[in-house]
């Protein structure tokens, strides 16, 4: 099957031939749909939190986070492309010669953005490079000569958006300055992972084409965040690893070759960065994407929701480590045994099929089911948005119901009883989560070892013409967390601002 360039090419990847082996067995079997069992829903797998509750979680987590080493992990890659999707289309409607006037009739957005690019945060960098091209900005728009401004805006010879990752593009604008997604990051995590050390740590995947950019970016303003914040920043960047690419191959599955005869790999999706946590060696790590952010003015209650998460998540913490000392050390009294058991189904989730009644059968079991990675993750209520949920899974071997994270593209939406439980989904993961990756004794867990490789995704592409399969790694907040100790709780809407296209950073929140 493989040549010796092919077992060169593996090698330098960093991928065994089993690895490139059981690839291709996953796209000869596909993966199987996941059975859903229920949605989770508040009162069924979703925590309400009342306000008394709130309080008490945010002042616990504010009494212990400073002892802790705390990093918030960001995921940042890719370039920004599909926001401009509408721009690129008036672009060209406007180079066959249509009006703006006529785009602008026939589309709403259009004619909001043509009126409105003025008071994007991105304004003043595209005034100062067509100054520098000996061109005005404002003679442009007075002129309505949206062509030239779309251009500079999106080419490499004027802004380059187009091609520049979220993370870099100028979002909300302020009295005095404007602020990119990574400098918003800065200011959260200022205010709820900082260290009794007085350091914020902040961590960003990020594509190696734009790794230089973010660190050009950060040299450039850290300081004065420094300055305002009174404090030290560490911000580290990573990529996604090479042996996490996965092979791609034709529709008879066979290796998928370039032109030159080489394999040909694909990123493995955002499922691959459970190699970049993996890495990670703080007590406390944050997840969130980098275009969910908000100007300061709608801040606070993300930084409350973000203690209450993590706060929630030291509480039980602190019960789980405590049953663990105690059954390692031999002092696990037979009678703890009921309360630990009713403490693990109310409070983790673990099905009560899966813990016996009788304690002599069940301690050992207990303790490997409590023995995991831990994460808290933020819901908020569906509003439409496309994306995972959260739902009772059922494991068709063992029956075992477990809180996961589900994708669309998981299910089985030809199964009529599946898809109608899948729109029955009250609830969308924002991508807020906290997550804690040790164990009782300091040791940090293999996050591998709790990966479902059974949650893979097989996609359908093409290249120079030829049709494709790439095959997706199990997704970081789905099938790669998919056996740890799961809580989902209900946070507010206004926590969750993602900016998908352009016309979002013109939407309230985003002002």
């Amino acid at each position: 099957m493989f040549t010796e360039k092919d077992l060169e090419q593996l090698k330098e990847k960093g991928i065994s031939v089993d690895m490139a082996k059981d690839q291709i067995r996953n796209f000869e079997k596909g993966f199987p749909f996941i059975k859903l069992a229920s949605p989770a829903t508040p009162g069924d797998g979703i925590i309400q939190i009342d306000q008394d509750q709130l309080k008490e979680y945010v002042e616990f987590y504010d009494e212990k986070y400073p002892a802790l080493d705390i990093v918030k992990f960001v995921p940042a890659s890719g370039a920004a492309t599909r926001m401009f999707k509408d721009l690129f289309t008036w672009r060209d409607e406007l180079r066959k010669g249509k009006s703006a006037e006529n785009i602008a009739a026939s589309d709403k957005q259009a004619a909001q953005f043509f009126a409105e690019m003025e008071t994007f945060a991105f304004w003043d960098d595209l005034k100062n490079v067509l100054n520098d091209k000996g061109l005005d900005a404002n003679a442009l728009l007075e002129k309505k000569d949206y062509l030239s401004l779309i251009d500079h805006l999106l080419d490499d010879d004027g802004l380059g958006y187009a091609m520049l990752p979220k993370g870099l593009l100028r979002f909300h604008k302020y009295k005095d300055f404007s602020r990119t997604p990574l400098e918003e990051h800065l200011v959260e995590g200022a205010n709820y992972v900082r260290k009794s050390s007085n350091v914020v740590k902040l961590h960003f995947t990020v594509s190696p084409e734009h790794r230089g950019r973010f660190i050009n970016h950060v040299g450039s303003v850290i300081k004065s965040y420094e300055e305002n914040f009174g404090t030290g920043f560490e911000v580290r960047f990573s990529v996604q690893k090479p042996s996490t690419d996965t092979m791609a191959v034709d529709l008879e599955n066979n290796p998928f070759r370039d032109s030159d005869g080489s394999l040909l790999f694909r990123p493995g999706g955002h499922g691959a960065l459970i190699q970049n946590l993996n890495e990670l060696t703080e007590d406390l790590v944050f997840i969130k994407n980098i275009d969910n952010v908000v100007p300061d003015r709608l801040k606070e209650e993300t930084y409350t929701y973000k203690k209450l998460l993590g706060g929630l998540l030291l509480f039980l913490q602190e019960k789980v480590f405590r049953i663990l000392r105690e059954i390692d050390g031999g002092n696990f009294a037979d009678d703890e045994y009921a309360v630990a058991r009713t403490f693990a189904i109310e409070h983790l989730c673990i099905d009560e099929k899966i813990l016996p009644h009788d304690d002599k059968e069940g301690i050992s079991l207990l303790r490997k089911l409590l023995d995991r990675p831990i994460r808290i993750c933020g819901m908020v209520k569906n509003v439409g948005e496309p994306g995972g949920g959260p739902f009772w899974v059922q494991d068709p071997r063992s029956g075992i119901r477990s809180l996961q994270i589900v994708e669309s593209s998981q299910v089985d939406h030809k199964d009529a009883e599946q898809k109608k439980i899948f729109e029955q989904s009250t609830h969308f993961n924002p991508v807020d989560l906290v997550c804690s990756l040790k164990d009782h004794t300091g040791k940090a867990y293999d996050l591998a070892g709790f990966v479902d490789p059974e949650t893979g995704f097989i996609s359908y592409k093409s290249k120079d013409g030829k049709d494709l399969k790439a095959q997706e790694l199990p997704g970081l907040w789905n099938g790669a967390m998919a056996n740890w100790n799961t809580i989902f709780v209900e946070v507010p809407l206004i926590t969750f601002n993602p900016v998908k296209t352009i016309m979002d950073l013109l939407r309230e929140e985003h002002r």
